[in-house]
């Protein structure tokens, strides 16, 4: 089963008088299994965050398809598009969006309190998955009394309390340290292995995308080439580095 599966997806941005309109897709095919984890990597301009935005209901592609977990999202209006994205995706960014106001249990329950959750079911279901991911002795802290790992770990246990058909990751170990960047990974690694969480993350980083099963990597608003992990994660990352080499090539 897909939970994601992109056809033909096109993007162009119409340029204003006397400039020229930009295809920032051309023609994307995609596709995620569920369970799955998957990276996107290339180089700057090829349309990595026009892709991202698209798939995160940000913006509209111009042509093509573009379904997640059974829905087409260009034929929702803005309100379906709007309740979908709150019950069914997770996003977990590089800068950690957490509100200062509200503790660190309190952000996490955002998305359950957005869509009518309360009591001691919400409760429940915050105090679990925060558990899970390590921060059961800092539920009650504000976001500037705990250290960047931590909140970028309540980020993504934000991102994953609803249990979304598909969790999308923006660069989110670029605001890190190597230590709590090799944490949020072997973090998403345990999400995807204990409770199959589907994944669709970004980077530039080959380290972080060898944690994947997958890459994807993308040249022109096309994809390039594809590498599947057949072995260990270091063979994967030399691999990748391989991939780079031969994409950074293409570019000449």
């Amino acid at each position: 089963m897909h939970v994601l599966q992109v056809h033909h997806l096109t993007k162009v941005y119409q340029g204003g008088r006397g400039q020229v309109a930009v295809k920032a897709l051309d023609g994307i095919a995609l596709s995620v299994a569920k369970g799955e984890f998957v990276t996107i990597m290339g180089p700057s301009g090829s349309g990595k965050t026009t892709l991202l935005n698209i798939l995160a209901g940000l913006d509209r592609q111009t042509g093509g398809e573009c379904w997640i977990d059974g829905r087409e999202l260009s034929a929702m209006t803005n309100e379906d598009l709007a309740l979908f994205r709150r019950r069914k995706l997770g996003f977990v960014f590089q800068d950690f969006n957490l509100l200062d106001t509200l503790t660190l249990a309190e952000n996490v329950a955002l998305p359950l309190a957005l869509d009518g959750m309360r009591g001691a079911e919400l409760a429940e279901r915050v105090q679990r998955v925060m558990s899970d991911l390590g921060l059961a002795a800092v539920m009650n802290k504000y976001p500037f009394e705990v250290s960047g790992g931590q909140q970028q770990r309540a980020a993504v246990a934000r991102a994953v309390v609803h249990e979304p058909a598909l969790l999308l990751a923006d660069e989110p170990t670029g605001n890190l340290d190597s230590a709590s960047a090799q944490t949020l990974l072997e973090l998403f690694q345990a999400l995807n292995e204990r409770r199959q969480a589907t994944l669709l993350m970004v980077t530039h980083d080959p380290f972080a995308a060898s944690y994947a099963h997958r890459v994807v990597f993308i040249k022109d608003g096309r994809v390039h080439s594809e590498l599947g992990r057949a072995s260990g994660r270091d063979a994967f990352f030399q691999d990748i580095l391989s991939g780079l080499a031969v994409l950074e090539g293409a570019r000449a």
